[in-house]
């Protein structure tokens, strides 16, 4: 049954309960119960509902309460007091506290509760078809950025690629509170450089030297691609994380913007071909005028530690799968490098080299990390 359909009813007087079934089951799908704390369990076991009526006056727990506890856990459900206390203050106190959609007195009008039946499954039905275009606009916007830094710039995305699987599992590690975001900033971090000079870029991607008026070009590119990001709704979060992400160390700094300048650090040493040992020791070692957050790379020492006693495994095209970690670069028969070392495949590079395997002119099999936990 689609949450859409679901009403739920709260009342501690069972005869009342068995009037709602009985008069309501054949035109919306309704569930019962006799108290606050069972109303909990069933909206935890059986939930989400799109209405929950409550009544007001209940032992242990008021409908006030209650509404507001389901608040918290299911936000969209649209939340009701029917109640046999005519009092205007509860009303407002309802209201108020509970953000209810109607408050209604017994008895009800059945043509009155119907009515506010259909009012409220319409208005959650509205709240969700938005909540579910935004989300979908969302999403699509931030595959389109992607796709056009992997066309426009491979270089950039092959970095952000990179550091995805490393923000993300340092994310986790430091228990940040929204690691939706952080896993859309680590995709889009690089979108700025879109604009920069191929040369330049090669140059960072090498970490050589800048002059003075290269940094500064280079410098932009947070702001420039947080700018980008800022104009889609819901995604200002997202952007300042961008915006940061070149910034030394500071309290001030979001959480996600420190773990984003260490990955990209930790990637830049790992691209020069030493170990991934020795990349995190140089991080800690370099560290002397806190550029970095110490608690960030204490979190990526215990990664890389976990992650020590890997192994490479050459897998035949046929048995990779998506998600797996390339060891080095994937290199075609005439020298192209398809996929970039350290990038995780995505389920559209792997339908693309199994649909082309002989137009790629892929040679061999794959040079896959396989943790040291793995089977042989």
């Amino acid at each position: 049954m689609l949450a859409q359909d679901k009403i739920l009813f709260v009342d501690d007087e069972p005869n009342i309960l068995a009037t709602f079934q009985r008069n309501l089951h054949k035109k919306f799908a309704v569930e019962v119960a006799p108290g606050p704390k069972e109303a909990l369990e069933i909206i935890r076991t059986k939930g989400p509902f799109a209405v929950v009526v409550s009544d007001l006056k209940m032992p242990v727990m008021d409908g006030i309460t209650l509404l507001e506890k389901i608040r918290e856990v299911a936000p969209d459900t649209v939340r009701v007091i029917l109640s046999g206390q005519g009092d205007f203050d509860a009303a407002i106190d309802a209201v108020n506290r509970g953000a209810i959609f109607r408050f209604l007195t017994k008895p009800c009008p059945p043509d009155t509760l119907l009515a506010m039946l259909r009012d409220a499954l319409r208005q959650y039905r509205l709240v969700t078809a938005e909540k579910e275009l935004l989300r979908g606009t969302l999403l699509g916007s931030v595959k389109v950025l992607v796709d056009v830094l992997a066309l426009v710039s491979p270089e950039a995305f092959g970095r952000s690629e990179r550091i995805r699987t490393v923000v993300g599992a340092l994310g986790k590690r430091l228990n940040e509170s929204n690691l939706w975001q952080l896993d859309v900033a680590s995709m889009l971090c690089q979108l700025g450089c879109v604009g920069l000079p191929e040369d330049l870029l090669e140059k960072v991607m090498r970490d050589e030297p800048l002059g003075a008026e290269e940094q500064q070009v280079y410098g932009m590119h947070p702001d420039i691609g947080a700018s980008l990001i800022s104009n889609i709704p819901r995604m200002a979060p997202v952007a300042e994380l961008i915006a940061h992400q070149l910034d030394d160390y500071s309290e001030n700094t979001p959480l996600g913007a420190r773990i984003l300048r260490v990955s990209l650090a930790y990637d830049r040493l790992d691209q020069q071909g030493i170990t991934a040992r020795e990349a995190v020791d140089q991080l800690i070692a370099t560290n002397t005028n806190n550029a970095y957050d110490p608690a960030v790379l204490d979190a990526l020492k215990a990664h890389i530690t976990e992650q020590i006693g890997g192994e490479v495994k050459l897998t035949r095209l046929e048995h990779v799968e998506v998600g797996m970690v390339l060891a080095e670069d994937l290199v075609n028969a005439d020298g192209t490098v398809l996929l970039l070392k350290g990038q995780s495949i995505s389920d559209n590079a792997l339908k693309r080299l199994k649909a082309l395997p002989d137009l790629l002119k892929l040679k061999g099999p794959f040079p896959i990390l396989a943790p040291a936990s793995a089977e042989a």
